[in-house]
């Protein structure tokens, strides 16, 4: 389960951040996660209480705020978004797309106290 390892790496980045003394826990991390990713989250969510266990994030609030799939159509010149990877442009119909978003996963803001 890669969920693991990103949880790990996510932690990571929170302890590196909320390594001050004014921080005495992290009440909620907001992650923005795209369509392509790959990343189930319910595996995530799992995880994420498993590894947290032990830091200031402890019992943290994770959300995830689904990013959309985008792609540039050089049918038609726009940026549009996709439901799949290989759907078509959903303005013209053109098949020529280049992949502009929707893999990223990034931690957007984080709560502390």
């Amino acid at each position: 389960m890669h969920e693991m390892s990103l949880c790990e790496g996510i932690r990571r980045v929170v302890d590196q951040a909320a390594d001050r003394p004014d921080v005495t826990r992290v009440t909620r991390v907001r992650l923005e996660i795209g369509k392509f990713a790959g990343v189930e989250k319910n595996a995530l969510s799992f995880a994420w209480e498993v590894v947290m266990r032990g830091s200031k994030a402890e019992g943290a609030a994770l959300e995830m705020i689904d990013l959309p799939g985008r792609a540039l159509c050089y049918d038609c010149m726009k940026e549009v978004e996709i439901a799949e990877r290989l759907s078509p442009c959903p303005d013209c119909g053109g098949g020529k797309l280049l992949p502009q978003g929707g893999d990223e996963m990034q931690i957007k803001d984080m709560e502390v106290v």
